[in-house]
């Protein structure tokens, strides 16, 4: 098999899609930290972390004669004073004033003639806080794989070794010989292993298929209707106060106790993430309430993680998988039981085991087909298992580590990490969807507060 790596046709389509500027697929972490790290130990450490984590010295590049595929190759250029950056804001800066940066820094798109991550430095907060924000492309890592790197760049005790880097690697960009050699292998190491998987499996489905025509019959139909409701067209939102779109967003913070929201979750028979669902859904009715507005249902995207044992850190490993939400419920144990049964149902959906195949198709199709599936989301949710225990980063102890997902065409993103006891709850909103983006911030924290109730009982 040929060194370079291949971006996988989700990841494709997330590439493709950023003709629009709406739909950029940018992950960006704010990590509060007690003080200011040395930056000559900073420097280091992430210099070590580029040669532990390969990905972070490679670009994407197109294949020659192959227009829906794309792959990871070394950036020969390769210059960290491009990527790890330092400023400093204006004395006494508080946390919102660091968020609005953040914000604003998201916007950016990535030179896509260099790795796609940029990690930046903040000093100038109150108390001589500092914060060290990590901004990268989806198709670098999902939230899980952002939590895999964070184990190179994070220490686990306050007095650890210093890491030092190796000395710099130069890659080399492979020639366009090499480049149609190694995508002709890819093709027929792809098709084999379509091959090998059907194969194990196309005798037992076969003997079914003649004992049980019948069951045989209602399984592909059921496939069938699976995958059309994964690309059915859904190019308008079900909110009727969310409905503007533009580039610009804005960033908000929730910091809510984790042991209260998962008994929460516990005590209505839910989970963690049902919990989550129940406090977003709360508090979106209550902002539309706030609008003079009904409205009894909200269509979600949410990242169903694929990612397995034999994947390697980093990368990105899920399916974006869209479906509706009931908002309009009388308590929360109702909506905690009504999150539970509406994901289950998603985990199960027969078209999750086909999302690269469907997803293949799909970048055949003209991108706005893709666009026009993705502005009728209402929000998107996700819940990434984060660190349990306290981290440090160059000597500085990790306070809160806030997620910020794209809106990538939809009217908000929230993204919960859990860190140290703490559910640490980004939103990133459409300044035109969600122009009053406190009175959101109000409403969720409320939502939350109706759900975590449940632990008192």
């Amino acid at each position: 098999m040929p060194d370079q790596t291949y971006l996988s046709q989700n990841d494709t389509i997330m590439w493709m899609v950023e003709s629009d500027p709406l739909l950029r697929s940018t992950i960006l972490g704010v990590v509060l930290l007690d003080g200011v790290p040395e930056w000559w130990e900073l420097q280091a450490r992430v210099a070590h972390v580029t040669h532990e984590v390969s990905a972070l010295r490679e670009k994407v590049v197109p294949v020659p004669l192959h227009p829906t595929t794309l792959q990871w190759v070394p950036d020969p250029d390769f210059d960290l004073n491009y990527h790890l950056r330092h400023i400093v804001l204006p004395t006494g800066s508080t946390q919102q004033d660091l968020l609005d940066w953040a914000s604003t820094h998201a916007m950016g798109g990535f030179d896509s003639a260099r790795p796609l991550w940029e990690f930046t430095l903040v000093e100038g907060l109150a108390d001589d806080r500092a914060a060290f924000v990590m901004k990268a492309h989806h198709v670098v890592t999902d939230g899980i794989g952002a939590v895999q790197l964070a184990a190179h760049l994070f220490d686990f005790e306050a007095d650890a070794e210093p890491r030092m880097a190796e000395p710099p690697a130069r890659g080399h960009a492979p020639s366009t010989a090499d480049q149609l050699r190694d995508i002709v292998l890819h093709d027929v190491a792809g098709v084999a292993d379509f091959a090998r998987r059907s194969l194990r499996s196309v005798v037992p489905t076969l003997l079914h298929a003649v004992r049980h025509p019948q069951d045989a019959a209602n399984e592909v139909l059921e496939t069938a209707l699976s995958v059309g409701r994964l690309i059915a067209p859904a190019t308008t939102p079900k909110s009727e106060v969310m409905v503007g779109r533009m580039k610009s967003t804005s960033y908000r913070v929730l910091d809510i106790p984790m042991p209260r929201l998962h008994a929460a979750s516990k005590a209505a028979g839910g989970r963690l993430n049902d919990g989550f669902l129940a406090g977003i859904t709360a508090g979106l009715h209550r902002y539309h309430e706030r609008h003079g507005t009904e409205v009894h249902e909200l269509r979600v995207a949410m990242p169903i993680s694929q990612r397995g044992e034999e994947h390697a850190e980093g990368g990105n490993h899920v399916s974006v998988m869209r479906f509706t939400l009931p908002v309009a419920l009388d308590t929360p144990q109702e909506r905690i039981v009504a999150m539970h049964d509406a994901v289950d149902e998603v985990r199960h959906e027969r078209s999750l085991d086909h999302t690269e195949t469907i997803a293949g198709f799909l970048n055949l199709m003209p991108k706005g087909v893709i666009g026009a599936m993705l502005r009728g989301v209402d929000f998107l949710a996700s819940n990434v298992p984060g660190v349990p225990i306290p981290m440090w980063l160059a000597g500085r102890r990790v306070e809160r580590f806030f997620p910020f997902g794209p809106t990538a065409g939809s009217a908000v993103n929230v993204t919960l990490m859990s860190y140290d006891g703490h559910c640490c709850i980004g939103i990133n909103s459409d300044v035109a969807a969600i122009p009053d983006a406190d009175e959101l911030l109000d409403c969720l924290r409320a939502g939350f507060d109706e759900v975590c109730a449940l632990a008192d009982g």
